[in-house]
């Protein structure tokens, strides 16, 4: 599992990837991401998912996003 500031950093630079993405701010684009399934995924020590880059991450929470109309 990253360290709690690794995994600040990381979700930090997601959440300006989908901020980007979705045209929102970056508050909102936290918020989105942190009410994902894909948040809770990230930290759950058996998925692993925070391996994985920044933009796989980001395209998980879109593909959320598209299935579940979230926004």
């Amino acid at each position: 599992m990253l360290s709690p500031l690794l995994m600040w950093n990381k979700i930090g630079r997601i959440a300006l990837i989908l901020a980007k993405r979705l045209e929102v701010s970056p508050l909102r684009a936290l918020d989105v991401f942190y009410n994902s399934h894909v948040c809770d995924r990230m930290h759950d020590p058996q998925e692993e998912l925070y391996t994985f880059s920044d933009e796989y991450i980001a395209d998980e929470v879109m593909l959320e996003l598209q299935r579940f109309s979230y926004y």
